[in-house]
């Protein structure tokens, strides 16, 4: 009998294919020593050190299926290199993009100085109309924008529509250049060419050697002094104290984060206050749509025998 651990905390109701049997663990504590037999192992919401037991841990371990988008939480804690890997790619579509564009669009018609007037009980003259008190070339509208997106897979494809029915001109960017869900797409290595066109930089990029401090302060420096950042991806690509300068600078209009380098954001980070910075705490996931049917779908491959879905390359 496998044995499969499933963590609490979720809706999950996965089918179980003969010879699976479900041990339920809390995620936020290291697994019970009865369950060390387990054969796999399915992550949400746990720590580093309960990630890192595990594999210390769990001998007979063969598969972990995380639900985040992004794997470097599982590649970091040290499991076997024959452990199988599977992500849950496309589980965060939807709430990635819907929050990613609720962040872009708060910011352009500065609704975080419209709540904070309203704390005030005050009617902000400066930001009624055609917004006086900003400058004359600040980014206004989605209509007519150029926006590059940085890391374009499931949910940049799920995001580019949304940003295309309200008049933005959308450019991927991805390892190879081409097209992809009907959008131009740059490789990675031509993304210089397009930042001084470029009205709203968009990133949603795993965690890699190779993309640490992809967006620095080079690529700060390419974009317009109106252009905005939107950060949905990792924290460790984005150069903050870079960040920081270009802002403190008056180079660049404004950005918006829902990643950082260091989480919880230390108290005294200089990004809380930044009135030009949107501070998000890591919530554009929200909770995955479906994992027990990514979850049925991936035991019912394992017990066969057979790949399984979004399988991590390590």
């Amino acid at each position: 009998m496998t044995k499969a651990l499933i963590p609490t905390g979720l809706d999950l109701a996965p089918t179980l294919p003969d010879g699976v049997e479900a041990a339920w663990y809390d995620p936020r504590e290291p697994v019970p020593e009865e369950h060390v037999d387990a054969e796999v192992l399915v992550v949400w919401a746990s720590p580093a050190r309960v990630l890192e037991d595990a594999a210390r841990r769990l001998h007979r371990l063969r598969w972990v299926q995380t639900f985040a988008a992004g794997p470097d939480a599982v590649l970091g804690a040290g499991f076997a290199d024959d452990v199988v890997v599977t992500s849950g790619r496309g589980l965060h579509d939807d709430p990635v993009a819907e929050h990613t564009l609720a962040l872009l669009l708060a910011g352009i018609r500065a609704v975080p100085d419209l709540v904070r007037a309203q704390d005030e009980h005050r009617w902000a003259r400066e930001l009624s109309g055609n917004h006086p008190g900003r400058p004359a070339d600040a980014l206004r509208t989605l209509s007519g924008a150029h926006v590059l997106v940085w890391g374009f897979g499931s949910i940049a494809t799920r995001l580019a529509p949304l940003l295309t029915a309200l008049g933005a001109h959308v450019t991927g960017v991805a390892t190879t250049a081409g097209e992809r869900a009907g959008y131009p797409v740059l490789a990675a290595s031509e993304v210089g060419r397009a930042l001084p066109t470029t009205d709203v930089l968009v990133a949603i990029l795993p965690a890699t050697e190779a993309t640490r401090h992809a967006i620095d302060a080079d690529v700060l420096a390419r974009l317009p002094r109106h252009a905005w950042v939107v950060n949905v991806g990792r924290g460790s690509t984005l150069d903050e104290a870079a960040l920081l300068d270009a802002l403190r600078g008056d180079r660049l209009g404004g950005a918006a984060l829902d990643v950082f380098e260091t989480e919880p954001l230390p108290a005294d980070s200089p990004l809380w206050a930044d009135r030009r910075v949107i501070v998000s705490p890591h919530a554009a996931g929200g909770r995955p749509v479906d994992p027990g049917g990514l979850l049925s779908e991936n035991l019912a491959l394992f017990v066969a025998g057979r790949s399984l879905r979004n399988t991590v390359t390590r």
